[in-house]
């Protein structure tokens, strides 16, 4: 039955102890914080904020919407770990324009204030439009070969060759990696025979599914920049056909590797997706192992059978080998 206008309500504890990995938009007056940063930006940009709707918050990231006369702007609010995000972002709105999100402000500690990108997140889309993302991101790609360096500087995390698998065995090392053992041993040699496929390491986006790209029917926009890494460009395709059924996955990875191999005459695209196949849903077990390990323990059950679940498909896939 409804509860009567004058029945008392009953105090909620709060555990406000300090937590050294608790996300600031989770600390009392973090929001309050942020978004008076945001406002202030916005202001000295000319365009006021006149409200202020709040669209997510979670472990990894809380995100504001700030309307204005002047249009509208996203606040988004990381952890550190991601906060490479709005020096990627910069570096795609010179190289790509058009592409990618706006960067309007952020503060180096994982506060970044976004232009409005209209349209929906593509979480649905099919087959025809996946491959026009392909096509979008091989663009964005090829352009990101020829500056490797400059990525590098501004701090983009550094996974290239034998580097991704120290920093997979680092960051799986807390973890029950025994279904995996032996594609562990064997990575180094794995990876270097992806080498010898004489592809050219890139940008990669790190979670390129259709989710991460907004468009309004006439113009794609790939958003959530927070897991790019320089490392190979197969990583970014495998993710973006992982949901497909074969025959349509196959036909798109074909697509892509025959742009590959008309921009790098020689390479052998398709042995190095067969090679990273299993690498890939290994390289995501890392990635949430490291989740776990920046983010407060009661946030660790959100999380908590993610490594394993990617473990069991990365040896499911390399029994396919």
């Amino acid at each position: 039955m409804p509860r009567s206008s004058h029945t008392p309500l009953t105090p909620v504890p709060v555990d406000l102890t300090p937590e050294p990995l608790r996300a600031p938009w989770a600390e009392p007056g973090g929001p309050a914080r942020s978004l008076a940063w945001a406002a202030e930006e916005l202001q000295r940009l000319g365009r006021p904020v006149t409200a202020v709707a709040q669209q997510r918050t979670w472990n990894l990231s809380a995100i504001w919407r700030l309307d204005g006369a002047h249009g509208t702007a996203w606040l988004k609010q990381v952890p550190v770990f991601f906060r490479h995000e709005a020096a990627v972002l910069r570096w795609l709105a010179r190289a790509a324009p058009g592409i990618t999100p706006i960067v309007l402000a952020d503060d180096g500690t994982g506060r970044v204030l976004l232009d409005h990108v209209p349209g929906e997140d593509r979480y649905e889309a099919g087959p025809d439009e996946r491959a026009a993302i392909a096509v979008d991101h091989h663009a964005i790609q090829l352009r990101a070969v020829d500056d490797v360096a400059g990525l590098v500087a501004v701090g983009v995390p550094d996974l290239r060759g034998p580097a991704l698998a120290r920093w997979i065995r680092a960051a799986l090392a807390p973890h029950d990696v025994s279904v995996v053992v032996d594609l562990l041993a064997g990575l180094d040699d794995r990876l270097a025979e992806v080498r010898r496929c004489g592809l050219p390491d890139t940008l990669v986006h790190g979670d390129l599914h259709p989710g991460n790209v907004r468009s309004d029917g006439t113009r794609r926009v790939i958003i959530d920049w927070g897991d790019a890494f320089l490392g190979h460009p197969a990583f970014d395709i495998l993710r973006l056909t992982e949901t497909l059924d074969a025959a349509t996955a196959g036909s798109l990875r074909e697509a892509w590797a025959a742009r590959w191999r008309a921009d790098v005459p020689g390479c052998d695209p398709e042995q190095a997706v067969a090679l990273l196949r299993p690498v890939a849903p290994l390289r995501m077990a890392a990635v949430y192992a490291l989740f776990l390990a920046g983010i407060e323990p009661s946030e660790h059950p959100y999380h908590a059978g993610d490594v394993p679940a990617c473990l069991e498909r990365a040896a499911a896939e390399a029994k396919q080998d």
